[in-house]
């Protein structure tokens, strides 16, 4: 019995002609609308009609720290990375060699945060008291202590930057407000805003400086930063400070938002849970379309608590956390996890190459 192979061309040439026929002379643009929608969706074979990107998560290094919670991404190639131990490490080929250094008198300070310039410059926050702020011009050969500050209760949270010359840096609050310096000369020195101008904290409000990623900055030195612990809020400021609340999980020291993330002044997310509860999913992320005026939930969320999130691009985000790391293709709308969890995730400012740090250091993969 001789087997007969079906040309879907042909099955295509026949449909459309016998579509003609029946539409007579009123061939109306609705018509042609859907035999080229028919034709262009049979053309594709079933694999390419339903394509997902596969994303994998590739330990290069293993850092000498116990934990590192401090990265910073310049270019595809050029990475920082802090944590414990006073370490800070550098890469300047993508993540193949390492240079680890210990800031001179600081082999206590956990370094939480970090912001680096380029190559040969970048600075570093540790989490505690006193707080330290230390410069390195050569990238890491040397290290210049120019921020100290020993006030009780003193502890920031997170660093960042504008531009190479104006930064800011933020910590938990001192009589009921958050504490926020600044410079303006690129580091080298730094000042404190005004008490009168602080954003003032509720009660058993704080940051948290699980990741140094709960800070943002924009042009226009427009600043985001988020908060948990008894309330969850978004602070935004322009000139003045504005509060938003983030419905999030919270109500307790372990709750809140521990990481953000913009697009644009109106585009971003909020994550974090309950970092003792890290496999609950409910109330663990937040998007926004109005600059954290309103907040809506995903679909479908994260898996578990999350401290660190990032924009790949427009659509493609990236959460990652003790319970797992997971990506959203569609806006933060759905996520599906993708691997094991990191304390801190940070794309490329200059490049597209997307890193992940715990105590190992991760680059996510796609094919």
């Amino acid at each position: 019995m001789n087997s007969v192979r079906t040309n879907p061309g042909l099955i295509a040439l026949d449909t459309l002609q016998w579509l003609f026929i029946a539409g007579g002379r009123r061939r109306t643009a609705g018509l042609l609308a859907m035999i080229c929608f028919y034709l262009g969706y049979t053309a594709l074979p079933a694999t390419a009609q339903k394509k997902e990107t596969a994303y994998q998560i590739n330990v290069i290094t293993s850092a000498p720290a116990k934990s590192i919670r401090g990265l910073s991404v310049v270019t595809d190639d050029i990475i920082w990375a802090s944590g414990t131990e006073g370490q800070v490490g550098k890469s300047t080929d993508g993540g193949a060699h390492w240079q680890w250094t210990v800031v001179p008198g600081c082999d206590s300070c956990d370094w939480r945060s970090l912001y680096a310039f380029d190559a040969r410059k970048a600075i570093v926050l540790n989490a505690g008291a006193p707080a330290l702020i230390f410069l390195t011009e050569d990238g890491g050969t040397s290290w210049k202590q120019v921020y100290y500050d020993n006030r009780p209760g003193i502890f920031f949270d997170v660093i960042q930057f504008f531009n190479d010359q104006e930064g800011i840096a933020i910590g938990d609050p001192l009589d009921n407000k958050f504490t926020v310096i600044r410079t303006h000369n690129g580091g080298r020195s730094w000042e404190r805003d005004a008490t009168a101008t602080l954003p003032a904290a509720a009660a058993g409000e704080a940051i948290f400086a699980a990741s140094g990623t709960s800070l943002v900055t924009l042009p226009g030195k427009k600043v985001y930063f988020a908060t948990g612990g008894n309330v969850a809020r978004l602070f935004v400021s322009g000139s003045n400070w504005q509060a938003y609340t983030i419905p999030v999980v919270q109500g307790s020291s372990t709750t809140g938002a521990f990481s953000i993330a913009f697009r644009d002044a109106a585009t971003g997310i909020a994550v974090g849970g309950d970092y003792k509860v890290d496999t609950a999913r409910k109330g663990n992320c937040m998007l926004t379309s109005n600059g954290g005026r309103n907040w809506y939930a995903p679909v479908t969320p994260p898996g578990g608590y999350k401290s660190g999130v990032a924009y790949i691009s427009p659509k493609i985000l990236i959460a990652t956390g003790t319970s797992g790391t997971d990506i959203s293709e569609d806006g933060g709308k759905n996520w599906k996890k993708v691997g094991d969890g990191f304390n801190v995730v940070a794309r490329a400012r200059k490049g597209t190459k997307v890193y992940l740090a715990r105590k190992d250091i991760a680059v996510l993969g796609n094919h």
